[in-house]
């Protein structure tokens, strides 16, 4: 299923039209739709689709060898192979027309032949730069991806013509999963799967989030139950004590002395230098007040699992696994997960509120340009949302209540309260105050934000497709 990829899309599309060869990188997690992307790109297209797989080097070049066949000869030859890589990818340059070339998870290439970036780089230099070809080489390991591939020790480095690490899908994506879901519902899905479209597809059947939580991710033969495992354990040399950091995290041990005292893997040395590695693999993020200006020589810097569903995995299934294996799904749904899960999604509610800021921002929308959207936090005092424009002088200032009740008077007036702490810091000419709300707000409040312009969102505001902010 092709969901909402069209900028990307339309990237590839650009890239297509042009009259010379193309040597295209896309790489990403696994399960975030890249080879779905690749195969509507191809769609009415002359196109070569190879998969590599972890079969032997010799196999591999058989397999890649019987593709280029195909491609030319309407017969089938189950025999012919070329001598080697070097003679399969110079056969490239004789395709026809404007061919397609893809060769997906190349990583599993690279892992049997150290030499293939090599040689590649040769025949490209010698052959294919000069064709018509347009060769796109795809991954889903990261760190693999940028060493071997994008790194500027790389063979290949300087012979991309473009690359895009492709993301997740953001949250008004989840709309087209389930529309039949009410706003809330699909942000608490948010909260739990993030915009993976493998795991937000898994869940369509299911007949409700709980349900398909049990079934496809608490479960022992659950499809997510092990899916951290397959995603790290390939990237990372000693996972477990990866894991034993993602789970302190997880956990609210978020600055780097209390990650390196729960997950005791070693000093804050050792423990920083883990987390340099997790921050390159964009598993985990360091956080820094907004109202830094130099975020990455700050001090203030706390720790997060970047993405919803590892951050879900390490917080109530790592923990549990042992319970889980004895197959005690049930009780640890009704004893670790259910209770505190209002809480949970109340965090993820703040992330998809920076996340409304910051399209908002991308869609010309709010009254000043921003540079950094975030959150800023002090010894004794914390606001949810806040979006910084140096340039303009301005900042916004937001808070986010995750609770059955409409959010009132009060709420605002201790949302401003700390923005004066906020502002005794930092000076700004114009401040623009933003309150979101699981359940609405008071008439007063809507009455006082009418007045003063203060922007005002609920759930149907954050996962609509094109927003219209509310002042």
């Amino acid at each position: 299923m092709f969901i909402n990829r069209h900028e990307e899309l339309a990237r590839l599309e650009e890239r297509y039209t042009s009259d010379k060869a193309e040597l295209f990188v896309l790489y990403g997690r696994r399960r975030v739709g890249k080879t779905e992307l690749l195969r509507e790109f191809c769609r009415s297209k002359p196109n070569l689709f190879f998969v590599a797989t972890l079969s032997s080097d010799a196999d591999q070049l058989a397999a890649f060898s019987q593709q280029i066949w195909q491609y030319t000869h309407d017969s089938v030859s189950g025999d012919f192979t070329f001598p080697s890589w070097e003679a399969a990818f110079s056969a490239l340059i004789d395709l026809p027309g404007r061919p397609i070339v893809i060769i997906d998870e190349i990583t599993y290439l690279i892992a049997g032949n150290k030499s293939i970036p090599s040689i590649l780089q040769k025949v490209w230099d010698m052959q294919l730069s000069r064709s018509n070809l347009f060769l796109v080489l795809c991954g889903s390991y990261i760190g693999m991806m940028e060493r071997e591939i994008l790194d500027y020790q790389a063979p290949l480095y300087g012979r991309r013509t473009g690359s895009e690490l492709l993301p997740p899908l953001e949250l008004p994506a989840i709309a087209l999963f389930f529309p039949e879901l009410l706003p809330i519902q699909q942000i608490e899905t948010w909260s739990v799967l993030g915009g993976m479209p493998y795991y937000l597809s898994l869940f369509r059947n299911s007949q409700d989030l709980f349900a398909g939580v049990k079934a496809h991710i608490l479960h022992a033969k659950g499809t997510l139950y092990d899916e951290p495992l397959l995603l790290l354990m390939e990237e990372l040399r000693e996972p477990r004590n990866y894991f034993s950091i993602l789970r302190a995290i997880a956990g609210g041990h978020t600055r780097l002395n209390e990650i390196a005292q729960s997950a005791g893997v070693g000093d804050v040395r050792t423990t920083g230098r883990y987390l340099d590695i997790l921050r390159q693999l964009r598993v985990v993020r360091r956080l820094t007040p907004a109202t830094e200006r130099q975020p990455e020589k700050s001090k203030k810097g706390i720790y997060q699992i970047e993405d919803p569903f590892l951050n879900f995995w390490f917080r109530f299934v790592h923990p549990h696994r042992g319970s889980l294996d004895l197959g005690l799904v049930d009780a640890v749904f009704s004893t670790r997960v259910e209770p505190v899960f209002d809480s949970f999604v109340g965090h993820a509610f703040e992330e998809t509120a920076r996340a409304y800021i910051a399209r908002l921002a991308r869609m010309g929308k709010l009254p000043f340009l921003l540079e950094r959207v975030g959150r800023w936090w002090n010894n004794s005092e914390e606001i949810d949302v806040v979006a910084v424009s140096d340039i303009d002088n301005a900042i916004l200032i937001g808070e986010c209540k995750w609770s059955t009740k409409p959010v009132g008077l009060n709420i605002l007036a201790d949302l401003q309260r700390k923005a004066q702490i906020l502002l005794g810091e930092e000076r700004r000419d114009r401040v623009v105050y933003a309150l979101f709300s699981k359940n609405g707000f008071t008439p007063e409040l809507t009455t006082v934000a009418q007045t003063e312009g203060i922007l005002l969102a609920e759930p149907a505001d954050l996962v609509a497709q094109s927003p219209t902010p509310r002042y």
